[in-house]
Order: structure tokens, then sequence, then C-alpha cells
């Protein structure tokens, strides 16, 4: 059972301006019902090129669980929600997991 159960279940990665933006996104999408849970690590440093400089700043790293079913519109509403001109959201598959904590997560996002 965890085995088809982790295959449904999706990590999303996205990093986030501050804190703040990050508990205002996580917060709306798990009152939407589009994730069963956000988590947030505020003040990671990030390094990165953009638009031809190289850039250092502080963000918060945001990190959602949904199903594979939510995926494809969450995109977009994370955009959406988003400040950043190209925010960072990259999904992962689950390999596997605590076969009810897959079950809580299936059953929080419709």
């Amino acid at each position: 059972m965890s085995s088809a159960e982790a295959a449904e279940t999706r990590l999303i990665y996205c990093t986030t301006e501050s804190r703040e933006e990050a508990c205002r996104i996580g917060q709306l999408l798990v009152e939407e019902q589009r994730v069963a849970c956000a988590n947030i690590l505020p003040g990671m440093t990030a390094i990165y090129r953009w638009q031809g400089q190289l850039e250092t700043s502080s963000e918060a790293v945001l990190i959602l669980k949904t199903t594979v079913d939510q995926v494809e519109a969450l995109i977009p509403r994370i955009v959406e929600l988003h400040r950043y001109e190209c925010p960072a959201i990259l999904v992962l598959p689950v390999e596997t997991g605590h076969p009810a904590y897959l079950e809580w997560i299936r059953q929080a996002v419709p």
C-alpha cells in the first residue's frame, strides 16, 4: 500500500523572498486543500546568477506535500501568489514513506 500511495505523492520545493511570504502562500494552499502541509525553513542563503549578475539573497524554503493530481494546477497557482518574476518551483516524486502519513496526505488533498 505505501508504494502505491507514495507514487501518488509529490513534494514541491519552492523558495520565497521571506518567511512571511512562505507562510502566506503555504497557508492559502492548505486552506484551498491543494496541499496537505506546508513546511517553512527560514534563513536560507541563495547564491545565483540573475540577468547576468551574481546575486546573494536571504530566502525561505517552502516545502509542500500534495498529490500528483494537484501538481498541474498547483504550479500556476504558486506563480500567481509569488512575488518573484521566476520562482523556483520543483516537483519531486516520493518513492516510499510511512503508510499512514501517505494516506493522510491523500485524504487531506481531495
